[in-house]
C-alpha cells in the first residue's frame, strides 16, 4: 500500500515535469516531432519499443526517455533544457520558413544544426512552402482580378463611347490599367465589344492622352493571338496606320510594334497593312534615330515586301533604299543592321530598287560589314551584295571592298564562297581598274583555290572561272595574271573542269578562261601538257552535234541555259589561239578537225564563221594541212568571205587563200587577186597588205560576259519557310527587341 502511493505520487510529478517543459508551448502531435521509433524487429507496438530524444548533438551526451528504461547514468548532463529550447522555438522556426515577412526585423531563427553547410528538414521545406503560398495567393489574386475584369468591362465599353473626351480619357487609362494583369487582359480579349471600343477611342480621340492609353491596350493585347484576332476584326490595323503619323513617340512605338505582332502571327493582316497605305507610313520612319525602333520598322517592311514586287516598288517610290542604306552606314546595332540587311536584300532582286541601292553606296555600306563578328549579317550582307553585283559593274571606290572578298574566298563556308566568287566575277566584268586591282591584291591565287575547295560544287566552280576570265585579259596586268595561274598550279585544275559530266556554265567559262591562257606563250606547253586539245577537240564535237540535230527546227539548242553555239565558238576560239604552237598545231590538225572547221565557214553565226576562219589561217601555214584545207573544199566558202562586213572574218579568209593557193597555178593566184580586189580591201591597203603577206590578225578579245545571267540569289519565289540562309526569319525577339514604351514613357497610376 505504501509502496503503491509512492508510486502514484512519482507519476504525478513526472506528469506535473511533462506539462511544464513540454504541453506548455507544444502539442502533443509536434512534440512527437523531436522523438523517433527504435523499432528492433517487431511491428506492433510493445513494451519493448522505445523513443529516442532525436536532439542536436550539442550536449555532451544525450539520455534516453520512457520506455521503462533507466535514465543516463549519474554525471551526465539531463537533454531536457535542450528539449525545451528546441521545443519553445519551433513554431518561430516554421513561421520564418513560410512567413518571413511577419518576422520582427532583426529577428532571427534559432539555428538548430551544428553544421552550418546542411539544411534542417524546415529549411528544405522553406523555398517550397514558399512557391505554394505564392501560387496560392496568385490564384487568389487572379481570380479576384477576372471578376473584377468581367464586372467592369461593360461599363468600361459604354464609357470609351461616351461623347465627353475627359470620360474617354478616364475609361482608356482604366482599360491600361487593366492590361497590366494576365487575368484581366483575358477578359479583355474575350470581349470584341471593348476592343472595338479602345479602337475607336484612338480613332476620335481629340487628344494624345486617349490616343497613348488606347495604343498601349492594343499593344499589351498584341501578345496573345485572342487579342491579335480582336484588333484585326475590329478594324485596328488601319487606325494603328493613322498612329504612324503621330507626333508622340510613345504612340509610334505602340502603333509600329503591334502591327509587328500583327505582320508575325496574324493572317491577312499583310494585305490590310498595304492597303491602309501603311508602307507609305513606315519608309518615312526610317529617318528616325532610335535603334531598336528602326529595327522593328525595318522587319515589317521585311515581312510585307517580301515577294511582293509592287510593295518593292512603292518601298522605292518613297526612298526606302537611300534610308536603309543611310542605316547600314551609320548604325551598329547588330540587330538593326541584320533586319535592314534583309530588307536590302530581298530589295535587290528587284530590278527596279537594285540601281538605286547601289546610287545610294549600297556596296559600300555593306561592305563595311563584312569584317564583324554577327555570321548572320555577313552573310546577308554577302548575298545583297551577290544580288546587286550586275548593276555595279561600272561603281567606283570599290577598292576596299575587293580586297575584303579576296580575303574571304578563304573561307570554308560554301554559302560566302559562293557570295564572294560571284560579286568578284560580276565586279570584275568590263572593268579594267577592278581587274588589276583583284590582281594585286592576289585573287588569282584566291580563286584558283577556291576552285580546288569547291571541287563539284557548280555555285563556286563557275563564278571563281569567270572572275578568272575576266582577270586574265583586257587590263594592263592581264599577261601577269595569266602567268600566275600556271605559276599557282591552277592549269590542270582548269582543264580538269571540261571533264565529264558535263556542267555546261562551268564549261563555257573555263573554255573562255582556257583562250585568254593560251595568249600567254609560256601557258601553251602546260596546257598541252594538261590534256586540253583532245577536251577541246571532243566538246567542239559534242557541241556542233547537238547544233545539227536541231538545226531543222531553227531553234537554238541550249543545255543547262548555255546555248551550244556559244559552246563551239569557244571551243574553236581556244583551238584557235592554242594553234599559235608549231607542236599544238600539228596535234590539233591529227585529230580529224580540218573537215568540221571548214564545215563551220557555212555557220549562220557570225562569230563562229571568224573563229573557224582564224583556226584555218593558222591550220594553213603548215603546207600539209593547207592541202587538207584546199581538198575538202574551203576556197568556195572563203571566197564568199573575203566580202564579209566583219573585218576580221575577211581577213582571215584572205590569208587563208593565200596560203592554199601558193602551190597553185598563176590562174588559180589570178583568181584570188581578183576577188580581192573587188572585195572591201580595195578600200583598206594596209588590210590588204596583212592579208597579201600572210600575216594573221590579232584576234580580237572576246568582250568579258556580263555575270547577270546568274540565277538572282534573293527568294522571290521561295516559300516563307524554305529560306536557304534565314533558318532564323520568325526569330523571337529577345528582350533587348521587345521594346516597351512604357519603359521610357511611364504612365500615371
Amino acid at each position: 500500500m505504501m509502496s503503491m502511493q509512492m508510486s502514484e505520487a512519482d507519476s504525478v510529478v513526472k506528469v506535473a515535469e511533462w506539462q511544464q517543459t513540454y504541453y506548455a508551448s507544444d502539442s502533443g502531435i509536434q512534440s512527437g516531432a523531436t522523438t523517433v521509433r527504435d523499432d528492433e524487429s517487431s511491428t506492433e507496438y510493445s513494451g519493448r519499443k522505445k523513443y529516442t530524444g532525436c536532439t542536436t548533438p550539442s550536449a555532451p551526451a544525450t539520455a534516453t526517455v520512457g520506455g521503462g528504461e533507466d535514465s543516463a547514468a549519474g554525471g551526465v548532463e539531463s537533454p531536457t533544457d535542450f528539449d525545451a529550447q528546441y521545443s519553445l522555438t519551433r513554431a518561430q522556426r516554421v513561421r520564418a520558413a513560410m512567413f518571413p515577412e511577419t518576422l520582427v526585423e532583426g529577428e532571427a531563427a534559432m539555428p538548430v544544426q551544428s553544421d552550418p553547410t546542411q539544411q534542417s528538414n524546415v529549411q528544405r521545406l522553406a523555398e517550397p512552402s514558399q512557391l505554394l503560398k505564392t501560387a496560392i495567393v496568385h490564384l487568389i489574386n487572379y481570380q479576384d482580378d477576372a471578376e473584377l475584369a468581367t464586372r467592369a468591362v461593360p461599363e468600361l465599353t459604354k464609357l470609351l463611347g461616351d461623347e465627353d473626351p475627359i470620360v474617354v480619357n478616364k475609361a482608356a487609362m482604366i482599360v491600361n490599367q487593366l492590361t497590366r494583369k494576365e487575368a484581366s487582359r483575358r477578359v479583355l480579349v474575350q470581349s470584341p465589344a471593348v476592343v472595338a471600343a479602345v479602337v475607336r477611342a484612338m480613332t476620335t480621340a481629340v487628344d494624345m492622352e486617349t490616343a497613348r492609353c488606347a495604343a498601349s491596350v492594343l499593344h499589351s493585347l498584341s501578345h496573345q493571338r485572342e487579342g491579335l484576332l480582336a484588333i484585326f476584326k475590329s478594324g485596328g490595323i488601319p487606325a494603328l496606320v493613322r498612329m504612324l503619323s503621330s507626333p508622340v513617340e510613345s504612340v509610334l512605338f505602340y502603333a509600329i510594334t503591334t502591327l509587328h505582332n500583327l505582320l508575325l502571327h496574324q493572317e491577312g493582316a499583310k494585305m490590310a497593312v498595304r492597303l491602309a497605305d501603311g508602307l507609305q507610313r513606315m519608309v518615312p520612319l526610317l529617318k528616325k534615330s532610335n535603334p531598336k525602333f528602326l529595327a522593328i520598322t525595318t522587319d515589317c517592311l521585311q515581312l510585307l515586301s517580301y515577294g511582293n514586287q509592287e510593295s518593292k516598288l512603292i518601298i522605292l517610290a518613297n526612298g526606302g533604299p537611300e534610308g536603309l542604306v543611310f542605316i547600314m552606314r551609320n548604325y551598329n546595332y547588330e540587330k538593326l543592321l541584320w533586319t535592314t540587311s534583309r530588307v536590302l536584300k530581298v530589295l535587290s532582286v528587284c530590278p527596279s530598287n537594285k540601281p538605286a541601292i547601289v546610287e545610294a553606296g549600297g556596296m559600300q555600306a555593306l561592305g563595311q560589314h563584312l569584317t564583324g563578328s554577327s555570321q548572320r549579317l555577313i552573310q546577308n550582307c554577302l548575298w545583297t551584295l551577290r544580288n546587286l553585283s550586275d548593276a555595279a559593274t561600272k561603281q567606283e571606290g570599290l577598292d576596299g571592298l575587293l580586297q575584303i572578298l579576296v580575303t574571304q574566298l578563304g573561307s570554308d563556308d560554301v554559302n560566302m564562297l559562293t557570295c564572294a566568287t560571284g560579286i568578284l566575277s560580276n565586279l570584275t566584268c568590263n572593268n579594267s581598274r577592278n581587274k588589276t586591282l583583284v590582281t594585286q591584291y592576289g585573287g588569282v591565287e584566291a580563286l584558283i583555290h577556291a576552285v580546288l575547295r569547291a571541287g563539284e560544287k557548280e555555285d563556286v566552280a563557275e563564278p571563281a572561272v569567270c572572275a578568272l576570265r575576266h582577270l586574265t585579259s583586257r587590263h594592263q596586268d592581264a599577261e601577269l595574271a595569266q602567268n600566275a595561274v600556271r605559276l599557282h598550279y591552277g592549269i590542270p585544275a582548269v582543264v580538269k573542269l571540261l571533264g565529264q559530266p558535263h556542267y555546261w556554265p562551268v564549261v563555257k567559262a573555263t573554255v573562255g578562261l582556257i583562250r585568254n591562257l593560251a595568249l600567254c606563250p609560256a601557258n601553251q606547253a602546260p596546257l598541252r601538257e594538261a590534256g586540253a586539245i583532245p577536251r577541246l577537240v571532243n566538246l567542239l564535237l559534242k557541241a556542233h552535234q547537238d547544233t545539227q540535230r536541231h538545226a531543222s527546227s531553227a531553234q537554238q539548242t541550249y543545255q543547262d541555259g548555255v546555248r551550244m553555239e556559244e559552246i563551239v565558238e569557244g571551243c574553236t576560239g581556244a583551238l584557235h589561239i592554242l594553234a599559235r604552237d608549231p607542236i599544238n598545231r600539228g596535234e590539233i590538225a591529227s585529230m580529224q578537225t580540218i573537215p568540221l572547221f571548214v564545215q563551220l565557214l557555212y555557220s549562220y553565226v557570225e562569230n563562229v564563221k571568224r573563229v573557224s576562219a582564224g583556226v584555218l589561217c593558222e591550220l594553213a601555214l603548215d603546207k600539209q594541212s593547207a592541202e587538207l584545207i584546199d581538198a575538202e573544199g574551203a576556197s568556195a566558202p572563203l571566197m564568199e568571205l573575203l566580202h564579209s562586213n566583219n573585218e576580221g572574218i575577211a581577213t582571215y579568209a584572205a590569208a587563208v587563200l593565200f596560203r592554199i593557193s601558193e602551190d597553185k597555178s598563176s590562174d588559180y593566184r589570178k583568181r584570188v587577186s581578183v576577188e580581192l580586189t573587188h572585195s572591201l580591201f580595195k578600200h583598206d591597203p594596209a588590210a590588204w597588205e596583212m592579208a597579201h603577206t600572210a600575216v594573221p590578225l590579232e584576234p580580237s578579245y572576246l568582250a568579258d560576259e556580263l555575270d547577270g545571267s546568274y540565277p538572282a540569289y534573293g527568294y522571290a519565289d521561295l516559300p516563307l519557310d524554305t529560306l536557304p540562309l534565314d533558318p532564323d526569319l520568325h526569330e523571337t525577339y529577345i528582350p533587348d527587341m521587345t521594346y516597351d514604351p512604357r519603359q521610357a514613357y511611364p504612365e500615371p497610376l
